[in-house]
């Protein structure tokens, strides 16, 4: 703006909040759902010293505010994935083919408690809970049953799991190795993110220090065997739906992702081996913008620390490439129905964000699995925001908004204060030993959750519009007491069946590589060609490494 435009925009903002205050507003809590303030009213001057070139950049280059690729999804949509399984891994791969046969372009695996904690199913710890929140695998030939008939080189896969993150995906491989797939074909992600357990999520195994140089085994054993595979999927999700606002999950996110990062360099890989094969999970909220805002400067703070503090060279690893998955805990079991409009924004939000994946919630996964029908209905979501919506159609249409760019400003600086705290206590590992994180949650999910209850912040269906009596006739997906017997049945046989002297001298091989330096990958594999359990390898392992206990912290 000239001189005269600047003074007739000067005039005219004052003119109008002059006589904004004297107009009534309603008595509503105008802050966002993180407590964040939210003026009236953005103009040019909240945004006055933005720099196109410095801040916002084309889509496709540094510093990738408006997207990692240039053509977006123009050139194609994002992957559509529906997170799933349950009971037995013959259920789960009848899930699996109904969704390919859907329109799903992704498959994303949910394991049941037992196989997340490293117990196999006739445990005594495993019973009661096998293929009760997700699908139970036991060994490769659990692995085998699940992707049967599924041809691992056209597909992706997600897999959710971390603490025995390397065992899992080695069961991965050798299913496919067994169909004739080479390691250099199969392509996806393993989370594998344990710091965030360490942080919200409490699914841990072993303590942090052998917990790291697992993941770090298997940055180099992928890096250098199984190149289209994201090594860790660096998640904020579950730090989301532990109670932290979107700043800390942005903030605590890309802190581990550094951790990451320096982990490698130290283990002596050359960051741009193993960078370009990170990925980050993020949560969708109910905030609309500020979820978006917090996406977008998630991508400026990733290149910008990759390129000026860890001499990061390919245009590749400065990318943050992200999957997103709606917030399960924005859902209700009351009226159920609307959590498929929760839903459908918070899918758009993840769209507008410019996420690389997606999986949109069913509306009846606080009353149990989701069935078929939710199932179907959560990814016609999808297709409905890529077909019919037109968002498509152009890249980061919302760029140069007074009030996305003000608030993408506001999460890098807020992110930039969390990290320089994390510094102080001497990085990710000290500050979870000293709880820092787990406090700074706990106090953000106990604010929001007495504005919940003082009805500050709206829940429809929950704290207003509720309804009385309410019958919920929604179809509940039960899983068969038979699963259980059936899984221990079957993980006898294996057991049976398998050359248990060759089980043996595998699992000793693992031993002893986890008294030295080996790279645990290789061995975790051929115990897992041999039929070695899961449970098994963990029994191996914390022999060697031990048991986290978490301190108490007040």
């Amino acid at each position: 703006m000239n001189e005269e435009d600047k003074k007739k925009y000067s005039e005219n903002k004052k003119r109008y909040f002059e006589k904004a205050e004297n107009i009534k507003t309603q008595d509503i809590d105008f802050t966002t759902i993180s407590s964040e303030s939210v003026n009236p009213l953005y103009a040019p001057d909240d945004i006055h010293d933005l720099d196109y070139n410095a801040d916002l950049g084309f889509p496709g280059e540094y510093p990738y505010t408006r997207g990692v690729y240039p053509n977006m999804y123009r050139g194609r949509f994002w992957t559509m994935r529906q997170f799933a399984g349950f009971g037995s891994a013959g259920d789960t791969n009848g899930r699996y083919h109904y969704l390919l046969d859907h329109g799903q372009t992704g498959l994303s695996v949910a394991f049941d408690m037992p196989t997340i904690m490293g117990y196999d199913s006739d445990h005594e710890r495993s019973l009661g809970e096998v293929g009760k929140c997700g699908v139970a695998i036991d060994s490769l030939r659990d692995m085998e049953i699940l992707f049967d008939e599924i041809d691992l080189s056209k597909i992706t896969t997600s897999m959710t799991i971390n603490a025995p993150a390397s065992i899992l995906l080695s069961f991965y491989l050798a299913a496919g190795e067994k169909k004739g797939i080479g390691f250099h074909e199969m392509g996806g992600t393993i989370q594998n993110d344990i710091l965030k357990e360490y942080i919200a999520q409490k699914s841990w195994i072993f303590p942090p220090e052998p917990s790291m140089r697992i993941i770090t085994d298997v940055l180099e054993f992928c890096t250098r065997n199984v190149p289209k595979w994201n090594t860790i999927s660096i998640s904020g999700y579950h730090i989301r739906e532990a109670g932290s606002t979107a700043a800390q999950e942005l903030a605590f996110t890309l802190a581990d992702g550094f951790a990451y990062v320096e982990a490698g360099i130290k283990a002596g890989l050359d960051v741009d081996d193993f960078a370009p094969r990170l990925s980050f999970f993020f949560n969708a909220h109910l905030d609309f913008f500020e979820e978006i805002a917090k996406y977008r400067a998630a991508r400026i703070i990733w290149a910008k620390r990759m390129k000026e503090k860890y001499g990061a060279k390919k245009n590749k690893s400065l990318l943050l490439r992200f999957h997103t998955q709606t917030a399960g805990c924005s859902l209700t079991a009351q009226q159920p129905e609307n959590n498929i409009v929760r839903t459908a924004f918070q899918g758009l939000s993840a769209v507008l964000g410019g996420t690389q994946s997606l999986h949109t919630n069913s509306m009846d996964e606080t009353l149990a699995l989701p069935s078929e029908k939710a199932v179907r209905i959560a990814l016609r979501t999808q297709q409905i925001i890529a077909h019919e919506t037109g968002v498509v159609n152009t890249i980061d249409p919302l760029a140069g908004s007074y009030f996305i760019e003000a608030k993408t400003r506001e999460m890098k600086e807020k992110a930039e204060d969390y990290f320089q705290k994390i510094d102080r206590f001497g990085g990710v590992i000290k500050a979870i030993e000293k709880g820092f994180f787990q406090k700074e949650i706990s106090k953000a999910a106990y604010e929001y959750q007495k504005l919940v209850e003082s009805r500050k912040k709206i829940i429809v269906g929950l704290n207003k519009f509720a309804m009385e009596n309410e019958e919920i006739d929604i179809p509940i997906l039960k899983i068969n007491p038979e699963v259980e017997k059936n899984q221990r049945e079957a993980i006898a046989g294996v057991r049976e069946e398998r050359d248990n002297d060759k089980v043996k001298r595998e699992l000793e091989r693992l031993r002893k590589a986890a008294e030295n330096t080996d790279n645990l990958v290789p061995v975790i594999l051929d115990c897992a060609r041999c039929y070695c359990t899961e449970g098994e390898i963990i029994s191996e392992l914390k022999e060697i490494f031990g048991e986290y206990q978490e301190p108490i912290f007040l």
